[in-house]
């Protein structure tokens, strides 16, 4: 069968094609497990021209094309692998369609550049093929990258940099045509380029041909079986090791739950880089240029000594240009937790150290996060901007650092110790082109990273503090993760798919958790907890109050308070009670004596917190803590949550009754409408509470109820005060027909904490 090239047949983009590709992309990411997120200024995208991008899989080629077709509506085309094109196949002709053109067209710039008079988007890899081992910087610090082909480094392919100096030089020759007025030449032009007016012809020619470099990261990359490899292994006779490896990473990338962040840098206009010999030069010659084709062709066949000299400027200065975003490209990455935790083992390694101390390991890396957040020039993964990924991590317990660490030991380059973690010899072995991303992901992760010179010097400042941090500063940083988690939150919530129960919430004073350190201290510290729908805003009176007697206070958030009630819906009580310990920690980092006084749900969450903590808490309060409710209703409770769940098990609709409305005190604060889910936790908390903890708590309490408090019945003081095991137990009865007496201080409730306080902690400290 005769070979035949479709090069010289290339016909524009097919709206209708490109328009069910586009539909089958969508359809398939839905399937994925992939999730794809453009970072991108809507103005970027649609005045970018350019589109450049680094190669790390199959997978990514087709995806920039997709997303910036979802963002702006507009086409794109691409290059790819003239292997494609050898025969006028269905395939072939099916890339064309799209705006596919082979790499080896002897026109193809030329292709390249009338799309982009088009309005369509150029997309290139400048790399070329896949930088498996993302190693793009010499121990010089430049940047090259292995060529499989001639198995050396080189530098990165100028082809965006001359397409981009070709179509502006184009523009200025359009330019120049139209102030000469040479209308014949310019209707040429236009009818060449496929244009509709001569109007259209000069918009183009005098917008900026912006090149975007942009940087695709995924995260986590994993090297173990996947069935898409099992699968071919099983009907083939042998796979490569380059298919092997192929299949197993890029497999799992797409079949398991990874991170693809397309993050697109600041725009480059190579119009910059252009000495004024350029400029010259290019006024000297622009008559002489009667297609796009002649002035691609001064690169190879320039026909005058201009033209040779104007080439040789244009070379230089596509160099400058192919540097530029080529540094703007790998600055782009955007950064997780793996990187700075191999970034840090290949540092520790560099310094002779053969094992890390837990430890050290854990701080040292929260340390850097803390340091990075700072940073607004890099770009960080969510999970190390959004605390409730990492406030575990200094404890040992984060689970993306664990998934890490379980790759590490698998492949082979480090063995986890009960207080360390040993570095093995394969972490410093040189591995083949095809197998580094299954050998040794942490030199994979390393090399990405290694362009973003404050990562590393982050680090190095993290593991030089971890010796020497104050607990107060590292309180200091766990609170202002609580602020931050709150804002990640409120953001998360404030979508539009939550404005049904949103648009009906009517609290509206500041939700944050507060921290206030009085001018004298008297050495006590003060954790409140506020209540069920409410914030830490329904505490701010006692917290004042309690400041200015010398107490050191920390008022927390609950979480999913102040948010929404879809946020609340979503929370366990043992999520709660999470919020509760970290507030304990913050606290003792400030006082070594800490009293915990809780409001309504707050109080069972501060008698549970006391009967773990005695050594560290000192006395316990708790306010008009439900155990029993007086709407009787809250009986069926557990039956309507459990018909709730069932209904979401077979069907897509949230349960029968997902949120019950309510009528709080105080509508600035609490929520208005209540999550069924919220209600049932409550019952677990309180099960739990009497159940198992009350007669754990041995330090001085104080319980405090209203006669007539129209939720908790009163029965609940008995049950409490029979349950708990301290020696010292006070119950007081205030008269009221008000739930938050705490927070209205209603029949001298703050004198009554005030008084216990001052007996069981005050005195008994002063007499130490």
């Amino acid at each position: 069968m005769t070979e035949k090239k479709i090069y010289d047949d290339l016909k524009d983009i097919d709206a209708t094609t490109y328009d069910w590709s586009i539909r089958i992309i969508r359809s398939l990411s839905k399937m994925l497990k992939v999730k794809m997120k453009l970072h991108a200024d809507q103005q970027v995208v649609e005045q970018g021209d350019i589109f450049l991008c680094n190669h790390f899989s199959r997978f990514e080629t087709f995806i920039p094309q997709f997303l910036i077709h979802e963002q702006t509506g507009a086409y794109s085309c691409a290059i790819a692998s003239s292997e494609f094109f050898k025969n006028d196949s269905v395939f072939a002709t099916y890339l064309n369609n799209i705006g596919v053109i082979p790499h080896d067209h002897q026109n193809l710039f030329a292709n390249l550049a009338r799309q982009v008079f088009l309005g369509r988007k150029v997309i290139i890899f400048p790399e070329g093929g896949m930088v498996k081992d993302r190693r793009v910087m010499d121990k010089q610090g430049h940047y090259s990258i292995y060529s499989r082909i001639t198995g050396e480094r080189r530098k990165q392919h100028t082809g965006a940099a001359v397409l981009a100096q070709g179509i502006e030089a184009f523009k200025a020759t359009i330019r120049n045509a139209y102030c000469a007025k040479d209308y014949e030449q310019l209707t040429r032009w236009k009818e060449d380029l496929k244009l509709d007016s001569l109007d259209q012809l000069l918009t183009a020619s005098l917008k900026p041909t912006l090149i975007v470099p942009s940087n695709i990261t995924f995260y986590p990359i994993r090297s173990s079986d996947n069935f898409l490899l099992k699968g071919v292994g099983f009907f083939a006779d042998g796979l490569t090791t380059r298919q092997t490896e192929e299949l197993l990473v890029e497999g799992n990338i797409v079949f398991k739950e990874t991170d693809m962040d397309l993050r697109m840098g600041k725009p480059i206009d190579p119009h910059d880089a252009w000495h004024w010999w350029n400029r010259y030069l290019l006024n000297m010659v622009a008559t002489e240029f009667k297609s796009l084709d002649e002035i691609f062709s001064l690169y190879n066949s320039p026909k005058n000594w201009k033209q040779k000299l104007l080439g040789y400027y244009f070379r230089k200065s596509a160099k400058v240009t192919r540097n530029q975003y080529m540094e703007e490209i790998y600055a782009n990455v955007t950064i997780n937790l793996s990187h700075l935790a191999s970034a840090l083992i290949m540092y520790s390694m560099e310094c002779g150290q053969q094992q890390i101390k837990k430890h050290c390991f854990y701080k040292t890396l929260y340390i850097a996060i803390k340091e990075l957040q700072k940073n607004k020039t890099i770009n960080l993964h969510r999970s190390l901007l959004n605390p409730d990924e990492y406030n575990d991590l200094i404890e040992g317990k984060n689970k993306r650092f664990a998934n890490f660490i379980c790759i590490a030991e698998t492949s082979g380059l480090i063995v986890s110790y009960y207080d360390s973690y040993q570095f093995l010899p394969k972490l410093c072995q040189e591995f083949d082109f095809d197998t580094i991303r299954m050998e040794n992901l942490i030199a994979v992760y390393n090399n990405e990273v290694a362009p973003i010179r404050v990562v590393r010097k982050a680090l190095i400042f993290a593991y030089e503090q971890c010796f020497k941090v104050s607990d107060e500063q590292l309180a200091v940083w766990a609170f202002d993760d609580e602020v931050i988690s709150l804002a990640w939150d409120k953001q998360h919530y404030s979508n539009p798919r939550y404005e049904d129960i949103n648009n009906e919430e009517m609290a509206d004073e500041n939700p944050v958790p507060f921290l206030l350190a009085p001018k004298k201290t008297n050495g006590v510290g003060i954790l409140l907890i506020h209540g069920l729908l409410a914030s830490p805003a329904e505490l701010r009176g006692i917290a004042e109050a309690l400041m200015e007697q010398g107490y050191t206070v920390l008022a927390v958030r609950l979480k999913g308070h102040g948010t929404s009630p879809y946020d609340l819906r979503k929370q366990t009580f043992e999520d709660w009670f999470d919020s509760v310990q970290r507030g304990l920690k913050i606290i003792s980092a400030y006082c070594d004596s800490i009293v915990v006084i809780g409001f309504s749900t707050g109080g069972a969450l501060a008698l549970k917190l006391s009967a773990k903590n005695n050594d560290k808490i000192v006395a316990v309060v708790a306010v008009a803590m439900p155990v029993k409710f007086v709407d009787k209703s809250f009986l069926f409770i557990p039956l309507l949550h459990g018909t709730n769940q069932l209904v979401n098990w077979v069907s897509s609709i949230e349960g029968v009754k997902p949120f019950m409305e309510n009528d709080p005190e105080h509508k600035n604060i609490n929520y208005k409408n209540v999550p069924v889910k919220s209600l049932y936790e409550l019952r677990r908390l309180m099960d739990e509470l009497v159940n198992k903890q009350l007669h754990k708590i041995k330090i001085p309490t104080l319980i405090i109820y209203a006669n007539k408090d129209p939720v908790t019945n009163i029965e609940s003081a008995d049950i409490i005060m029979n349950g708990l095991g301290s020696e010292y137990k006070k119950l007081v009865i205030i008269h009221s027909d008000r739930h938050g007496i705490l927070m209205e201080n209603i029949g001298g409730t703050w004198e009554s904490i005030n008084s216990f306080l001052e007996k069981e902690v005050l005195s008994k400290i002063n007499q130490l």
